[in-house]
Order: C-alpha cells, then structure tokens, then sequence
C-alpha cells in the first residue's frame, strides 16, 4: 500500500479540519435560512426507482465536500417544519438548543450501551433520566430509564416488564400456553398492536377499552373488561394508559385505573399487570405542574389559566405509574431520537436483566450501571440525553411553561372559534392539548346537531356516510385551493379515537407545535373556512 496516499486519506477523513468543516456547515445553515424564509412547499418529486437503481458509490477517496455534494439535494428536498403554517401532525422544529447538544454528540460518538463505549455520556443518560423522570413522577425516589429509537419502543418496554413480572421466566421459556393478555385504550397508539405482536403476546389478546367523548378510557368498562379476564383465569401483562392521545389530546383518568387493578389484584390475589402510560406527546404538560396560578408570573389570561389549572388536575396521575414513554423529540422540539423509557422504581430492572455470560461481547458490563445488561439495543446512540440535557438547561423550566402553555393557548383558541360556527363542530372540546380535532360540513347544515344524532345512534348509515364523505371532500377542497403563502397546513384522520356504537369518526385536525405560529393564522384558517 502506498503510506504516503493512505496518509493524506486519514488526514481528510479521521483528523479534525475545523475550517473545513464549519465551511460546509455553514453552507448548510446558508440553505437552512434561505428555506425558512419560504412557505411550506409542496413535496419535492420523489423517485425511488431511481435512487434503487443508482446507489452511487464513488470509487475513489474523495474530500469532504464530495460527502457534502452527495447529500445536499436530499437536504435541501427536506422540510424542517420551521413555518408557522405547520398545524399538520404533532411534529414541529427542533430548538436550537437541542442542536449544541447533538452535535456535541456526533462529535464523540459515543455508545450508551456500557461505560467503556460511552464513559460520561452514560452519566449523561443518569442524569437526563432522572430530571425528566422527576418531572413526569415529581421527585420519585429512584428513577431508572433509558433513551430509545422511539415511543414503540418505550411502550415495548413497558410491555415486556409487565410480561416478566407476571410470567417469571417467560425471557428463558417463552410464554408456555399460558392465557395472557394485555389492555389499552381504543384511541391509544397503534405501537400497542406492534408491541403485543412482536413480543408473542399476540394482537388478538390485546382488549381494547372505548373512551368516553372526553378520550379518556371508559372505567366502568376497563373494571368489566379485568373482571373478565381474571374470572377466566386470565393473566393480565399490562394496562396502558394514554397520556395525550396523538390526534385529539386525549388523557386517561391514571389515579382511576390504578384504583380499578389494584381492587381486582386484591379481590383475585393475582400479579398486579404493569400500569405503563404512553404519554409520548402529552408528557410536556408536566411543566406546567408546579406553575403558581395565584401569582402568575408569565401573566396567562384567566381563560388560559383555566386551563392550566385542569393540566396540573391531570398531570397528578401519572406519579402513579410504574413506568411512562416520553418523547422529547415531540413537545420537547428535541431532535431525533429523544424516546425515553422511564420507570418509577428502579428494582423493576430485575425484570428485564441479564447476566454477563449473556453478553459475553461486553464481558466489562457491570450490573451495577451498563445498560447493555438490561436494553433490548446492543448500540444505542446518545443524542437522546444530550438533545434533552441542552434543551432542559438552555431553555429552562419557564421556557418549557411558556412553549407549553402558547400551545395549550393557541389549541383553546382555535376551538373558541370553530365553536361560533354552525357548520363546525369541534370533536375534542373537553381536552387539554395542543391538538384540534373538527368537522367542516357545508354551510347551512347543524354540525353540532348532527354529532348529537350520531352519539345517540339516532343517525342512520347512508345520512352518516353523506356527511362523513361532505367532510373529506371539503377537507380536499381547502387542500387545493390554499394560498401557500398564508394558509395553514392541516391534515385528516379517519379515526380521532372516539367511537359511539363503534363508529369510527373522520376529522380534521391541526397540531399547535411550532412556537412561531400566532393568532394570525387562526384568523386566516377560518377565514378559509368560510370561504369554501
């Protein structure tokens, strides 16, 4: 080989240029910036067969502007959610914050799955765990957690400790024909159907629990549902609470579901199934927990003060959990991957652990402290704890109050207004979040009347499916003929979570994420509306 060609390939590549590489990253903030300023944009084209067919492999070293060429297009093709026409899906940009810490991050490289990979960016981990689990459970005693590629997979978690925990050993014998099964809500996430088919459990045990109009699970059929299995010797792995329903906010009663598990645990001195909360969007609500309403310091209106006060009511809840999914790549604007897993009581971990000759590649792990005795990843990268640890700290609590509360605002805003139309009707008025969910029926027809009718059973199929296709229609109407330059960018769902006599309800929905949008938007969407 040719040292002195190898050598200057090492130098390109492996040694530090600073001003090499601040030069492209700045061409990439140039691109940033230039997009910003511009509309949401429809979506570039999209050709797979192409890229399938032209992968593109250089043959020779090239330099680092090579590597920059080779992704710009796709960069500059991808939007990052920066307007404040953004009202689409509970996404929104990332805070800048969140930045320093991932690519402090991607700098180092580091693998949280033992100490010799990552050193202290596993005390990183510690450290964000317990600050978010603090937040979430308000000062528990000894958190643990750990930083996931996702909410599926932190529900994932919380199945497989509940599975443990009621069937010992199922990690070593699998699940022995036992009769199992788990409860959800019917508006809670489809990675609950994900979890129960990937870990065995099977889709057709996993019951699901109808809401009431406020999206919370119904108690009086949850109790029915455990009465049920329990009488038929059924073991029951898990409940799952939502905590923030990703189409219309939706919060479960928490304090009334452990109430309900721990009656019937007791009554049939069975395993108690774990209580996991999926409060991947909702968690942030958590911030405003400890906000002193009396003194109001940030100067919220009574009416958003209102609703503040119902947040706290409900954020009480989830210090009942044994174990919650956040997501802070959602109401956190952290960037991707911030999940986390986190678990009221540390011990639980015995549920999930491993020996060292288990591991025998990381033979260093110590039980003590090594995720990688315990996680289901054996490489995990660390953006999740550094994202958090930047954001948390760089924008602070009051920050996080006033994100979080301008959402809430900007969400009871909106509904205020749809509910002055006749021709609307808000399907999500009871809840506290930063979704809207809402029917636009043509004008001169009683929306509010005709939900009624619906909830009642009173609506016959052929009449629900002429208003449920007027609501598509129009939805599509608006799509087409939007001003890009200033109408908000809306998305539908076919299924809000809220089905009377197992209906499934259509809807449209806007997502109050990006902290740029403002009043001037809600007024332009309605106007919008009444111009259809």
């Amino acid at each position: 080989m040719d040292r002195i060609r190898y050598a200057a390939f090492v130098r390109t590549f492996f040694e530090c240029d600073p001003k090499a590489i601040t030069g492209i990253f700045q061409e990439f903030l140039d691109a940033l910036r230039a997009q910003e300023s511009l509309p949401p944009g429809n979506y570039y084209s999209q050709n797979y067969d192409t890229a399938q067919a032209n992968p593109e492999i250089h043959v020779l070293p090239g330099n680092l502007k090579d590597a920059r060429d080779a992704v710009f297009p796709y960069f500059w093709g991808t939007d990052g959610w920066s307007s404040p026409l953004h009202l689409e899906n509970v996404r929104g940009p990332a805070n800048y914050a969140s930045l320093i810490g991932t690519m402090a991050c991607l700098l180092k490289n580091p693998n949280l799955c033992t100490d010799s990979y990552s050193q202290r960016s596993n005390e990183l981990e510690v450290k964000a765990v317990t600050a978010l689990a603090n937040l979430i459970f308000y000062h528990t005693h000894e958190p643990w957690g750990v930083f996931t590629i996702g909410g599926t997979i932190s529900n994932l978690y919380g199945a497989k400790i509940g599975l443990e925990k009621v069937l010992p050993g199922a990690m070593q014998r699998g699940l022995q024909g036992e009769k199992i099964a788990g409860i959800v809500s019917e508006a809670g996430h489809y990675s609950n159907l994900t979890l129960a088919g990937w870990l065995g459990i099977g889709t057709q045990n996993l019951h699901s629990i109808p809401t009431d109009r406020t999206l919370a699970m119904r108690l009086d059929l949850l109790d029915a549902k455990l009465e049920e299995l329990y009488s038929a010797g059924t073991k029951v792995l898990f409940v799952v609470a939502t905590f923030g329903t990703t189409d219309a906010s939706g919060i479960d009663d928490i304090a009334g579901i452990r109430k309900i598990i721990d009656d019937k645990v007791a009554k049939y001195q069975v395993t108690p199934p774990q209580l996991h909360v999926d409060a991947a969007v909702g968690w942030a609500l958590c911030f405003l927990s400890d906000y002193d309403n009396a003194k109001n310091p940030l100067e919220f209106t009574p009416e958003l003060l209102k609703v503040v006060e119902r947040v706290q009511q409900q954020t009480l809840g989830i210090r009942l959990a044994d174990s919650v999914t956040l997501d802070f790549h959602k109401m956190g604007r952290g960037h991707y991957p911030s999940s986390a897993f986190i678990m009221n009581r540390r011990a639980d971990l015995k549920y999930l652990a491993r020996d060292v000759a288990d591991t025998p590649y990381f033979a260093e792990a110590d039980s003590r402290r090594d995720p990688a005795l315990v996680t289901l990843e054996c490489s995990r990268p660390g953006l999740g704890p550094y994202a958090v640890m930047a954001s948390l700290n760089g924008i602070g609590l009051t920050g996080f109050q006033m994100l979080t509360a301008r959402s809430l605002e900007l969400a009871h805003g909106l509904k205020q207004r749809l509910a002055k139309l006749d021709y609307c009707k808000v399907l999500n008025a009871e809840t506290c979040g930063p979704s809207v969910v809402w029917w636009v029926l043509p004008k001169g027809r009683d929306a509010a009347a005709i939900f009624d009718k619906l909830e009642r059973g009173e609506l016959p199929p052929e009449e629900r499916q002429r208003y449920f296709g007027e609501v598509k229609r129009l939805f599509g109407k608006r799509n087409y003929s939007l001003d890009p330059a200033i109408d908000a960018r809306l998305s539908y769902t076919t299924n809000f979570g809220y089905r009377p006599h197992g209906i499934e309800i259509p809807a449209w929905k806007a997502v109050f994420f990006n902290p740029k949008t403002d009043e001037t938007v809600l007024d332009q969407l309605v106007e919008s509306l009444e111009s259809l």
